[in-house]
């Protein structure tokens, strides 16, 4: 009899792999993320700022595009015509403040205001006008132009930073994917075993070799592997629905994970490949997104501090236009023109004084957010290399514990197989190894957690 029990549990114990034979597709960590990057609706979502931040700057480029100008005005009562006036106009702005200006008026009627009063053939002018106070150095034109190129820059890290955060949510899910996957397969090799044990002791009992009390034990090991394996299996359809989020084909098409699908198995080795970080690298923050967003928030406060110290200047526009009939533009006579003055100041500036003193907060305020968050990113990314090296050893602790648990089961088959152990002990034994095989699977979900979160700090989605 002892040679069948010696069969039965070598039999048992050529089952204890984690994974049996498996003919399923794998589905890559970075076939995964290739989908997410290249289709996920948010990911777009992402891209369209950069093309946000180019219609923002051509909006703001605009306001130096050339503009013809005409305006025309004519009244006719009792057959008689009171006035007919014509002014256009052709300007072009440019980028100091100082605009050309190109324009033909004509007027004429019986009740013309005498200012409008013009030779018949009409006026022609050619002028310049130039702000010599405000708005020579930097205007409201200037401002949005230079504030346009900095958002490109801030549309660009705020893009980097919601595509990482959609790529580490989905890297989250393959790793809960992955680790209810390996569960569930655990669970079902373990349910193998027990049958394979229950069966096994039944029919020793039958023999008489074995008490029937023994079937019990076997029985509860089975209806615990079953439970074990019932409570994965949900957890796997819930990760596996939760992975389907982020599956998507061109046209927005949505994709269902498989069941003939399963997660790479080699992910530790290659998942700092595929993300590209170096997890334990010297790391500069001034290229994470979240400090260039700050930067580029606080050089767009600066533009709006330099137009507001500019309001404490005098208002002083002067313009000069030559005038000339259509017919003698040629023959220079200089001692025909309009000259105009434009001035303003207020005498004590409370206004733009104000306005000055709440911008210097504003940029003092962003500057010292983004010393806090560019500590604070240090620190957390230190804080990050440290988890990741102490799982790293956690790991290798809990692979030693598995084989140490691995060694023991053997050996008390060897001694139940001589009759000097019980079913009990070969199952708390049995029950050990699987507390740490199923640590084992969460250290190294903890593990790759810490990987992914870390990349999420660093914000490089590309």
């Amino acid at each position: 009899m002892k040679s069948k029990l010696f069969y039965l549990f070598l039999f048992f114990c050529s089952n204890l792999s984690l994974f049996g034979q498996d003919t399923m597709t794998e589905f890559s960590f970075n076939e995964f993320l290739g989908y997410v990057k290249k289709y996920h609706p948010l990911v777009k979502q992402a891209d369209l700022k950069l093309n946000e931040a180019q219609a923002n700057l051509m909006q703001a480029r605009g306001a130096f595009d050339p503009k013809i100008e005409v305006d025309f005005s004519e009244k006719q009562f009792k057959n008689n015509e009171y006035y007919s006036i014509l002014n256009s106009s052709f300007k072009i702005p440019t980028w100091y403040g100082i605009e050309l200006k190109a324009g033909f008026d004509n007027a004429e009627g019986i009740y013309l205001n005498p200012e409008n009063t013009m030779p018949n053939s009409g006026l022609t002018s050619f002028g310049i006008s130039v702000p010599i106070g405000q708005g020579l150095f930097i205007n409201q034109r200037m401002a949005d132009v230079r504030k346009a190129k900095i958002a490109r820059n801030l549309n660009t890290a705020e893009r980097n930073l919601q595509a990482t955060e959609v790529i580490y949510e989905a890297s989250v899910s393959y790793l809960n994917w992955k680790r209810s996957f390996e569960e569930v397969k655990l669970y079902e090799n373990y349910l193998k075993n027990a049958l394979l044990r229950y069966d096994g002791v039944s029919k020793l009992i039958e023999q008489g070799d074995k008490p029937a009390i023994d079937s019990v034990e076997a029985g509860i090991v089975v209806k615990t592997r079953r439970l074990n394996l019932e409570a994965a299996q949900l957890k796997l359809t819930k990760a596996k629905l939760e992975l389907s989020n982020y599956l998507w084909l061109e046209n927005n098409v949505p994709l269902e994970l498989g069941d003939n699908l399963q997660p790479e198995k080699s992910l530790t080795r290659t998942i700092r490949e595929t993300l590209q970080i170096n997890e334990l690298g010297n790391i500069d923050v001034e290229n994470n997104p979240k400090i260039q967003a700050l930067d580029a928030k606080i050089n767009m406060l600066k533009v709006d501090r330099k137009l507001k110290s500019n309001a404490l200047l005098p208002k002083l526009d002067l313009s000069y236009n030559y005038l000339s009939e259509p017919s003698y533009i040629d023959n220079y006579r200089f001692e025909d023109y309009k000259i105009g003055v434009n001035f303003s100041f207020p005498l004590f500036l409370r206004k733009e004084r104000g306005s000055l003193k709440l911008a210097d907060i504003k940029i003092q305020d962003s500057e010292l957010g983004l010393q806090f968050e560019r500590k604070n990113l240090e620190n957390k990314i230190k804080a990050q290399q440290q988890e990741i090296t102490s799982l790293q050893k956690q790991k290798e602790y809990n692979s030693k514990l598995v084989k140490d648990y691995t060694a023991l089961l053997n050996a008390e088959d060897r001694l139940f197989e001589m009759g000097e152990s019980s079913l009990f002990v070969i199952n708390s034994r049995e029950n050990s190894l699987v507390t740490s095989q199923i640590n084992d699977i969460a250290l190294e979900n903890q593990y790759l957690n810490s990987i992914i979160s870390l990349f999420k700090t660093l914000g490089n989605p590309n």
